[in-house]
């Protein structure tokens, strides 16, 4: 399967506004591209591009005054398969998980474990520990968390999101996540494409996704309590603890979102 994606977002700038993106395909997908995924810059701008401590490309640049537009457009390979399933996959007790794996168990910017501790043992407790107790834990989310748009919120956390019951898919990954590690699941957030492939497409503008991860019988897997069915065509951008980690632009100055529009379709024929 092809898969075309890519996005055009702008920012009006009072003055220069040092910025860091984390817009680029994630390392681990870079194979798949089927062309470059060349990010430009009207007007044009020095660029620079580091690896962070999560293993996502980062770039940073310093936007000019006024408006500045980030564009890519490119085709990647994908295999047309869903998240894959297994309910045999087991829990490691935390003396056996790897090192890089414990980071993942901690509490977070917007994963506030030490306050959601007692709600998950009281809610899946109970539960087989593995995929069932994961998979339980999205069964619970999707229901308790109502999708709105209109009550977006870049600051709500995990422990909010489950009082207010409303979000949109971040809350619902950042709730997630949290009873994971409450549970002594490692779980980290992910962030990229999604678009309506093997689904009924949805009347609504196009954006940009969020999705876990968590650490299960010697491997990650993916799982996404906003829509809590396996789908096709994830794209990695980036991941990490949390939202914090994978910000599309963190802007170290005031730069106003002026524009935002993001594509992802399956190339037929």
């Amino acid at each position: 399967m092809r898969i075309r994606a890519g996005f055009d977002i702008s920012y009006d700038c009072l003055q220069p506004v040092p910025m860091l993106l984390l817009i680029s395909v994630h390392p681990s997908r870079a194979a798949d591209l089927l062309t470059p995924g060349i990010i430009t810059f009207s007007p044009g701008v020095a660029i620079s591009v580091y690896r962070d401590g999560f293993g996502n490309d980062c770039t940073r640049l310093v936007a000019p005054q006024g408006r500045l537009t980030v564009s890519t457009r490119f085709e990647i390979a994908d295999s047309g398969l869903p998240d894959p399933v297994n309910w045999n996959a087991r829990q490691h007790a935390v003396e056996d998980l790897p090192d890089d794996a414990m980071v993942y168990l901690l509490g977070s910017r917007y994963c506030e474990t030490d306050r959601l501790s007692d709600a998950a043992w009281a809610l899946f407790g109970n539960i087989s520990p593995g995929w069932p107790r994961v998979q339980a834990i999205c069964d619970f989310v999707h229901r308790h968390i109502r999708f709105d748009y209109q009550q977006a919120r870049p600051t709500r956390t995990a422990a909010e999101a489950y009082q207010e019951g409303v979000g949109v898919c971040r809350d619902y990954a950042h709730l997630a996540v949290t009873f994971c590690r409450c549970m002594n699941i490692p779980a980290r957030y992910c962030t990229g494409y999604l678009g309506d492939i093997g689904v009924p497409p949805m009347d609504a503008p196009g954006d940009f996704s969020a999705w876990f991860d968590v650490y299960l019988d010697g491997r990650w897997w993916t799982f996404d309590a906003r829509h809590n069915v396996p789908r096709i065509g994830r794209i990695l951008m980036a991941r990490g603890r949390d939202a914090t980690d994978v910000a599309i632009s963190t802007n170290f100055g005031s730069a106003g979102l002026s524009d935002f529009f993001v594509i992802t379709d399956e190339v037929l024929g």
